[in-house]
């Protein structure tokens, strides 16, 4: 069975035939900062802790292929009785085959016609005989997986028109998850092969961006958001204070002795609230 971290090989061959001042300056300096790291950490996270760095880039605009260009087969074939769970072990795989128009066809054995130690020219030649014998087309992707005593070798067979997509750089994509997945003692067996496939079909198809460019991508709208915030406090802030002022004067006016205004303020002061008195209540309320 697969080890869960023990050392083994994995064979990459290749394919067939070939900042503010608005008062509350330092409250925005820690929003800023706590929300820079959260994108750091989210955009290089992966990265980080997940070994996903290890994985091939996409550098590629694929394009799946046209329904009707494969005769669909079965998905695998387990010589050596690892698959308990078919339904597990064909999610991963269909989902290869819907994201990428490309069947895949895993085949796990232990041995190259008798040999249990074959050599890569003899399970070249063993691939490349039993693609000819299983498809009637050209658009599988033969996933051969041969492990015995601890110790792992594969090989991918891409039919012509398979190869379209399945190109050298998905094929490394699709082997750089085999062998990360390989050893993860978390997986089954069936989530091993399952999980490597949809892995591998969201990245073949999906041109891979540069993290430094994401995060800056998102830095510049959260630096965005915050400078409509400030600018929103700035304007809530100076309409509170203009309102203060407006109610100050107001009120200085109100318990200003009447004598002390000349008989032209008077008239004009008992002309306002005549006028307004709604908004001479009101002011009294404030």
């Amino acid at each position: 069975m697969r080890p869960g971290g023990a050392p083994g090989g994995g064979g990459n061959y290749g394919g067939r035939g070939g900042p503010s001042g608005c008062g509350c300056g330092m409250y925005i300096i820690v929003l800023v900062i706590i929300l820079i790291y959260l994108v750091l950490n989210g955009a290089f996270g992966s990265t980080i802790f997940t070994g996903s760095s290890e994985i091939t880039k996409s550098s590629v605009d694929r394009q799946s292929l046209p329904a009707g260009s494969v005769n669909e087969t079965e998905y695998y074939t387990d010589e050596l009785g690892w698959i308990n769970n078919q339904t597990k072990m064909e999610d991963g795989l269909k989902y290869f085959y819907r994201k990428t128009g490309v069947q895949p066809y895993v085949v796990i054995i232990d041995n190259v016609n008798g040999s249990y130690h074959p050599t890569e020219s003899e399970l070249d030649s063993y691939a490349n005989a039993l693609y000819d014998e299983l498809f009637t087309d050209e658009a599988h992707l033969l996933f051969v997986f041969d492990e015995y005593d601890d110790s792992y070798m594969d090989r991918y067979v891409a039919g012509t028109q398979a190869k379209t997509v399945v190109d050298t750089e998905a094929a490394d994509i699709l082997l750089d998850y085999i062998d990360r997945n390989y050893y993860d003692s978390n997986l089954t067996d069936e989530e091993f092969f399952s999980n490597s496939f949809r892995d591998a079909a969201d990245r073949i198809m999906t041109v891979t961006k540069s993290p430094w460019i994401s995060a800056m991508t998102t830095i510049g709208v959260v630096f965005g958001v915050v400078i409509l915030i400030i600018l929103l406090f700035v304007w809530w802030r100076h309409a509170k204070n203009q309102k203060n002022l407006e109610a100050k004067q107001t009120e200085e006016m109100l318990n200003t002795p009447l004598e002390k205004f000349d008989d032209v303020e008077i008239e004009e002061l008992a002309k306002k609230y005549q006028d307004n008195p709604s908004d001479h209540q009101d002011e009294q309320k404030e």
